[in-house]
């Protein structure tokens, strides 16, 4: 299938258009959780500890990650269009259900749930979109896919807000991202399509086992699995963490904490991801290797990041830091799909992408987990991102190991 044909090319970009607000809602409905923690806690009975709160995170990772696989493997072997809706529908229900639990364990239980609906979606959704777009728009396409992820994480953001209004609270906020969704998902059904090459694509995946094995055989693949999660350790870390951590260093209240840890990181993520799959794309003209370098530059920017974010000193230096990094994850975030796409055949995309999720958001749990246990040991800010700054090192010499093949473009 080529997208070069006008009427591919306008499907192919139909289905960004479509996705985008999905990946708006898979994101916001798990930024609110870590924007409205202070609300949250002081309503919820028996969550007294950071170490607790940092659990309520993980528990929904854990989940996500061990489903990621099984939901991959179905979107290669039958229909990402009836797995992207199925998906969307389920976790805004989860989403309306969070509103209204009122216990530790209850809250565990939705995000544990919200860990199972939506793992399915970003396989499915990333595969259907390397269906469409071939190597010369494959990493704008996913690019401006994720900023839909950014706006969301953004929109989230500002749940703080919504949390301290009297007339509003926690409660309605996750009522009303979940009655979105499921309204959302009615549309989707009827105007979201498979590529043509599905029908016989699905055919010939192999067996789940045999999927997993070829995967597992392949270098580029463990060293793109290695590089997919280092990083995103310290991603989660920002996304769930920040808002309390800037609250509690710089004396803000829950609304501006969540704004400064929201709203710059993924503006920048927003430009990074627009720019680094413009940029991947033209160097892929040049070098084979194009999308790998555009990866790389990201974790450069990392680096001072990361290592600015320990000790920021002042709010300001914090944003600028914030800045750095969103930068940096949007280069990152955009061109991961597609240098998948490059080292595995289309029919293995969606299970291989799962096992990514598997590995990466397992360790971002374990992140989650163990950043509220160190805190509540009182280990310092600046060493926990300085190991942090020490893994995107590491990151960056692993993606350069990768050696990509143009046959599965």
């Amino acid at each position: 299938m080529s997208s070069g044909t006008p009427a591919l090319s306008r499907t192919a970009w139909l289905v960004v258009a479509l996705l985008w607000p999905v990946a708006l809602l898979n994101y916001l409905d798990r930024q609110m959780l870590a924007t409205m923690k202070t609300s949250m806690v002081s309503d919820i009975a028996g969550l007294t500890t950071e170490a607790q709160w940092g659990f309520v995170l993980a528990s929904f990772k854990w989940v996500y990650a061990i489903l990621s696989p099984i939901g991959g493997y179905i979107a290669d072997r039958f229909s990402r269009r009836h797995v992207i809706v199925i998906s969307l529908f389920s976790w805004s229900v989860v989403t309306w259900m969070t509103g209204h639990v009122d216990t530790y364990h209850g809250l565990v239980a939705t995000r544990a749930l919200m860990g199972i609906s939506e793992a399915f979606y970003i396989p499915a959704a990333l595969a259907l979109i390397t269906d469409f777009h071939l190597g010369r728009t494959r990493s704008r396409a996913v690019g401006i896919h994720q900023t839909g992820i950014y706006i969301g994480l953004i929109l989230g953001g500002y749940a703080g807000y919504v949390a301290d209004t009297p007339a509003l609270g926690w409660r309605w906020a996750f009522d009303a991202a979940g009655i979105v969704g499921v309204i959302y998902a009615v549309p989707l059904l009827f105007f979201l399509r498979n590529a043509p090459r599905r029908s016989t694509a699905a055919l010939s995946s192999p067996p789940s086992l045999a999927a997993v094995g070829e995967l597992l055989r392949n270098r580029n693949f463990i060293l793109l699995v290695v590089y997919f999660t280092l990083p995103a350790i310290a991603g989660w870390v920002i996304k769930d963490w920040m808002p309390v951590i800037l609250k509690n260093q710089f004396h803000l209240s829950q609304g501006e904490a969540g704004k400064i840890a929201v709203l710059y990181v993924q503006i920048a993520s927003i430009a990074g991801a627009i720019v680094g799959g413009v940029l991947a794309d033209r160097w892929m003209r040049r070098s084979g290797r194009g999308r790998i370098y555009v990866s790389a530059l990201g974790m450069l920017l990392f680096l001072p990041a990361l290592f600015g974010l320990g000790n920021p000193g002042t709010v300001l230096f914090a944003i600028l830091f914030l800045i750095l990094f969103g930068i940096g994850w949007g280069f990152f975030d955009s061109n991961n799909m597609p240098i998948l796409s490059q080292i595995t055949r289309p029919e293995l995309r969606g299970t291989g992408y799962g096992l990514m999720n598997l590995v990466s958001i397992s360790c971002g749990g374990f992140g989650d987990w163990g950043f509220g246990a160190l805190q509540d040991r009182g280990v310092s800010l600046s060493v926990i991102f300085g190991c942090f700054t020490g893994i995107a090192l590491l990151s960056l010499v692993v993606v350069l190991m990768i050696r990509p093949s143009q046959n599965h473009e």
